[in-house]
Formats: C-alpha cells, structure tokens, sequence
C-alpha cells in the first residue's frame, strides 16, 4: 500500500511563482490603506500566508487572483478599527485663508504619497496610473473598507462581480450594491476627470520655472502659475487653503524659507510630478522640509499637496541633506 505524502514547495517554487507581482500587489495594498508603510508590511504579509498556502493551492485560479484575494484581506483585516487617512481637503472643515494660526494634527494618520518607483511600471497605460493618483485614492479613503475592496476589485482590476463575492465571502447582489454605494460615495468627492500621465514639454518648462521660483522665493511667479482656484494642503496641518492669490500670501507669509532657502530635487508620486523642497540651515546645508507632489492641468499646477514627513525623502530615494551652494 503506498502511502500518500504532503507535497511541500520547494524554496524556489514559490518565488518563482509569485514575485513577479509584487509591484502590482503592493499598489493594491496602498490603495486600500493609503500609506507606503502600511503597504510594505501587508505585502510581507500577504506573501507569508500565501507561501504557508502554496502547498494547497490548487490552481482553480491563476496565482495572480489567489494573491489578490490573499492581498485583500490581509488589508480588510489591518483596516478594522482604523481610521481612514485623509488629506486636509477630507477632514470637511472649510478653507483657511493665509494669516490664520497653522493647526497641527499629528495625531491623525494622514494619507501618504507613494512613489512611482514601487507602483508603477513605466510603460503601464494612463488608466493603470490614473488608479493610484492622489485624489483617487484620497476618495478610496472615504469607503468603508469593504466597500473599499469591491470599488477596486471590479472597477480598477476588472474583477467579475462573482469573482468578488468569492473573494471576500459574500454574495454577487451584495457587491453589486457595495459597488453602486461606493460609486454614490465617489461622486459626492467630485473627483476631476483630468487622467494623470507624462507632463507635456510646455508643463515641464512650466515645472523647470516653478522650481526656479521657489529657490529665488519669487511668490509673484509661483502664484502666476498655479491655476485661479488652486488648492494647497500640507498634512500634518488640518488647514486647506484656496486660490492662487491666498496661496501666494500663504507662502510670502508663512513658509520660513526666504531667497535661495529652499532648492528643490524632481522625483515622481502617484503617477504624478513632485518634488522634495529642502530648507537652508544656520550651517548653511539643506534639509529635508517638505514633498510636494503636483496636479497639473493645462499650463498651470492646479493642486499642490505638501507632505512634511521627512521620513518620505527616503523611501522617495532623496538625499538626506543637500550641500550648501550660493545663489
């Protein structure tokens, strides 16, 4: 009589298998949670329960889709009990106008920008980068978690209402509803339609003038290229603020930077521009200040969010401090 073993995957099985979706995994964790770091350790974790699993897996499903399922509620797990992240923009109170106390709130747990690098592929289509732009996924955090998962199953991965359900343990009528709430949820958040891809060469000449004008602190150029109703916010401070002309005074105003204080380095987030500012020291080098990431449209940048959180600079691959140089 022969005895019927175990089959346990080998060490280079599941690798083999799997980590060529680690980049796609890890967007859909940060879409569902709307931080970089939560993001990373969901991945590890989805990837540990997915290899205890290996041995079981039956191929009733590709592995990417069984990852995905996997992926999706390691994050409906983390999620319960948590707050959503917002941007300022979210917290519902109304804009601030420059001059006003700045409000730090650093016991909200704001929502992060993420770089391309980990979510991207540079030759992924402007639908695949428009899921991960800032304001999409600043919406994403007012859903339930839940509803969260389905919105993003069926309408950015393309997801079968019946894959869903399975996915999740549910019913197809009950996705489909989660779907149309989700769907009620997102136009309330009047979301632009504007889809997020390469700057034009007139933006980037736009982008080249717009970091010149904050190293040489020239607030009539910056105003000239931010768009009528412009918004800035800059997490942790709960404050918003509207209008090219308030944002101006907002930095001619408030920012501690003065000429040739604050040089900026280019990078990406979100399927967007954006940089990190540094601000001159006593010492006479630049430190990390702050990451603006960017919405343009047309000739003009139309939304700046301001993240200062100089843990961001590293996981963006920016220098911890820039050399000190004369104007």
């Amino acid at each position: 009589m022969s005895v019927q073993t175990e089959t346990i995957p080998t060490a280079t099985e599941f690798p083999v298998e799997a980590d060529c979706y680690r980049r796609e995994l890890f967007a859909h964790c940060y879409r569902m949670t709307g931080s970089v770091h939560d993001a990373e350790d969901l991945v590890q974790e989805t990837y540990l329960r997915a290899w205890r699993a290996y041995g079981a897996f039956e191929g009733r499903s590709s592995v990417r889709t069984w990852l995905y399922r996997i992926a999706t509620n390691v994050c409906l797990s983390a999620l319960e009990g948590r707050d959503r992240r917002p941007l300022p923009t979210g917290l519902g109170a109304p804009g601030s106008t420059a001059g006003d106390p700045l409000d730090e709130r650093g016991e909200v747990p704001w929502l992060q920008p993420v770089p391309d690098a980990l979510v991207a592929d540079p030759a992924a289509v402007v639908s695949d980068r428009d899921s991960i732009r800032l304001a999409f996924v600043a919406a994403l955090q007012h859903l339930p978690a839940r509803q969260r998962a389905i919105l993003i199953l069926r309408d950015v991965l393309r997801w079968r209402a019946g894959e869903v359900a399975e996915a999740l343990e549910t019913t197809t009528a009950a996705v489909n509803s989660g779907l149309q709430r989700a769907h009620a949820t997102l136009a309330k958040a009047r979301l632009s339609q504007d889809a997020v891809g390469e700057p034009t060469p007139e933006q980037r000449e736009m982008l080249d003038r717009y970091v010149q004008a904050f190293w040489d602190k020239d607030v009539e150029a910056i105003v000239a290229m931010l768009t009528r109703d412009a918004i800035w916010e800059m997490p942790p401070f709960a404050g918003w603020y509207s209008g090219s002309t308030n944002i101006g005074r907002l930095i001619d105003t408030q920012c501690p930077g003065g000429v040739h204080d604050m040089p900026m380095v280019a990078t990406s987030a979100n399927g967007q521009p954006a940089f990190g500012l540094y601000m001159r020291t006593e010492a006479g080098h630049f430190e990390p200040f702050h990451l603006q990431v960017l919405t343009l449209s047309g000739g003009g940048v139309r939304h700046v969010a301001a993240f200062f959180e100089p843990t961001l600079f590293a996981a963006f691959g920016l220098p911890e401090r820039l050399p000190a140089r004369a104007g």
